[in-house]
């Protein structure tokens, strides 16, 4: 491209061989007709299956394609950051190419953008697509987090949105390594406007997140954004503390006043081990933050690039 693209479109590809023909004749149809110049930008991290040689295929055929290649797989937040960090636009819009959030939505961004917002996100209506359970764990996790949270995250709200490039500058801001892109999206702040939309189910192929990796994903926001669950457990204690103080008390006094010997072995046991097992969930919750520490501490980089093909490209 002769100059800089007005749009980036910011793509983290994760074993999505299956469907990247269809995103990319998709996208680039709806791109062609918004009048601004535009690059596809597509994040292969450690993809398993094809999908970097179906993305060189499909660069070839599309000069519009930049493909970042990370040396490994090291999950979508980073490889989220490594497109925004890697970005020309001056509008950068991270989308997924299972094609659940629908490309005709970016003529509402660029409309909003337009009337003057930095940052132009998409709710979904409903969440008719997913399971029961995904949508009953998908409530409980945004309502928990936002009361707990000094920063609140838009329910039903994913990555798919369009930010300013002083938007993505701000967010560049932020050092840590264990990222939660929701979070730090909502954190940077900046003139928002909300756009509403159904999602489609997946175009082709299975998601990569399952059940075990939607749980850890919930901690990592909670933990990245909240002390809360350490005060929890501060008053947690006080609260068992005085309570014991206080069955102690009565014990003693039934003891000294009325004579009462005191049995009872199996309630003893039964305390002990209550008390045994508050402390070592206490103790998960402080090593949750105490890990995040230790992992910050090293100070390693979010993403590391093996290859950058738009180089060789220019290099044509």
């Amino acid at each position: 491209m002769s100059q800089a693209p007005v749009i980036s479109i910011v793509c983290p590809c994760f074993n999505e061989q299956e469907v990247l023909e269809t995103f990319t004749s998709k996208i680039t149809d709806i791109l062609s007709t918004t009048g601004y110049t535009y690059e596809l930008l597509f994040i292969n991290d450690g993809s398993k299956d094809n999908t970097f040689s179906v993305l060189k295929k499909l660069q070839g055929e599309n000069r519009h394609i930049r493909i970042i290649n990370l040396s490994r797989n090291f999950g979508k937040e980073a490889a989220m950051t490594a497109g925004l960090d890697q970005a020309l636009g001056e509008v950068i819009i991270p989308i997924d190419a299972d094609l659940q959030d629908p490309p005709e939505l970016i003529h509402d961004f660029l409309l909003e953008w337009k009337n003057g917002y930095d940052v132009v996100v998409a709710r979904r209506k409903d969440r008719s697509s997913d399971s029961l359970a995904k949508k009953i764990t998908a409530s409980l996790f945004y309502k928990f987090h936002n009361s707990i949270a000094q920063v609140e995250i838009p329910d039903n709200v994913g990555d798919f949105r369009l930010i300013t490039r002083k938007v993505v500058t701000a967010i560049q801001l932020l050092p840590e390594n264990q990222r939660f892109m929701k979070g730090i999206f909502s954190w940077v702040g900046f003139n928002t406007k909300v756009v509403e939309y159904t999602r489609a189910p997946r175009a082709a192929g299975e998601t990569s997140f399952n059940g075990w990796r939607l749980w850890n994903f919930a901690l990592d926001g909670i933990t990245s954004f909240s002390t809360v669950p350490l005060r929890i457990w501060l008053y947690i204690g006080l609260f068992i503390s005085f309570a014991s103080f206080i069955y102690g008390s009565i014990i003693i006094l039934k003891t000294l006043i009325m004579g009462h010997d005191v049995p009872g072995y199996p309630s003893l046991i039964a305390v002990v081990l209550f008390l045994g097992g508050i402390q070592l969930v206490g103790l998960g919750v402080m090593g949750e933050y105490i890990g995040r520490l230790y992992i910050e501490s090293k100070r390693r980089p979010t993403y590391i690039l093996e290859k950058d093909t738009s180089n060789e490209k220019d290099a044509e």
